[in-house]
């Protein structure tokens, strides 16, 4: 009797180890999960390419992307440009399409937002605290000297490409930087009477000069999209 009652002890002891060795490290794996999902998803160029909006079309502008993040220790992750075109026709390509689903995560580790729609429809959190650069660097907004917080976009309000005109919206498809215009998000929500991150109001032209005269300097999002 005694011997069943040691067998049974040592069984359920061996379950109660079990159990707790399984928990650690299903703790561990949601850990380590959240640690990861936290990394770096969304930044400002620290830099643009200098060519006012020429940035050599998209895949110039996600190259960018991709070399900035590198350089900041993401280079692993895909990253794509907020930009959206009017090609291949008038309702062209739209930067929220390009960008993943979320969530996305400034260098910093404060969320930006866990999905499209809290980017666009909801969207509170990118402001001139969170919209930082791919080091966690501040970039100006209007406040500062020199201004930078017209940031290339393209697009209207909820990240989409199409607008019901004829204008030029994103300097020939990012490949002008002398005739047309693009449209520019304010990343400080500040200025114009418009304060939306992705589309405050056109550029005067889509030279670097024009860009620097309505308070930028030919910077734009950039976006983890795996």
């Amino acid at each position: 009797m005694a011997q069943g009652e040691n067998q049974l002890r040592i069984r359920n002891m061996k379950k109660l180890l079990l159990t707790i060795l399984l928990g650690s490290s299903a703790c561990f794996a949601t850990t380590l999960a959240s640690a990861q999902d936290q990394s770096m998803g969304f930044f400002v160029t620290s830099t643009g390419l200098g060519q006012g909006g020429n940035l050599g079309g998209l895949d110039g502008a996600d190259a960018h992307c991709q070399t900035l993040a590198a350089s900041a220790g993401a280079g692993d992750r895909q990253w794509r440009a907020y930009l959206s075109t009017e090609e291949p026709d008038k309702r062209g390509i739209s930067a929220r399409s390009r960008i993943g689903n979320g969530p996305w995560y400034n260098a910093k580790g404060v969320l930006i937002a866990n999905n499209l729609t809290e980017l666009h429809l909801y969207n509170r959190t990118i402001t001139i605290e969170t919209a930082l650069d791919e080091k966690g660097g501040h970039v100006n907004g209007r406040s500062d000297k020199p201004n930078e917080h017209d940031i290339l976009t393209g697009t209207q309000d909820d990240g989409t490409a199409y607008f019901p005109d004829d204008a030029d919206h994103t300097c020939n498809n990012w490949t002008s930087s002398d005739q047309g215009s693009a449209q520019v998000g304010h990343h400080d929500r500040h200025g114009g009477g418009n304060t939306s991150w992705t589309s405050a109001h056109p550029s005067r032209g889509c030279s670097q000069d024009a860009l620097t005269k309505t308070g930028g300097s030919g910077l734009f999002y950039c976006f983890a999209a795996d």
